[in-house]
């Protein structure tokens, strides 16, 4: 039978090996840069959320990498994040915590609290996204 996290430390625990130390990195850096950030596992993967809103998530994939994704990501004007899904979110991929460029995360994450589509209430809109920020 397999785990269910319920905790982001929890699901950073089973992950194993390099994954692992990304989960644990960017939890790290996430936590540092969104102070004021709410965060829980939503949908069986890490989220971090500003006002309800969904903001940043990462999750383990089936290919052995790490997905790092910002739910408004598309608007952030960064080459290296590509988009994803049919809305506004945006993501990059880690096989290697090396890969991991601190000085770009935290720029991304500061744009994170800038630039804001508002996915809390996109059900309620019937699937129309409005900017909160």
């Amino acid at each position: 039978m397999k785990s269910v996290a319920t905790t982001i430390s929890a699901y950073n625990k089973l992950q194993k090996g390099g994954i692992g130390e990304i989960c644990v990195l960017l939890e790290k850096t996430i936590n540092a840069n969104l102070k004021k950030s709410g965060s829980k596992i939503w949908h069986g993967t890490p989220v971090w959320f500003l006002d309800e809103n969904p903001i940043v998530s990462y999750m383990m994939r089936k290919g052995g990498y790490v997905s790092l994704m910002f739910f408004s990501g598309q608007s952030f004007d960064e080459p290296a994040l590509k988009a994803e899904g049919k809305f506004k979110a945006a993501e990059i991929f880690y096989k290697d915590k090396k890969e991991i460029t601190l000085k770009d995360l935290k720029r991304w994450l500061k744009k994170a609290k800038e630039i804001q589509w508002d996915y809390k209430n996109i059900i309620k809109r019937k699937g129309v996204l409005k900017r909160v920020k």
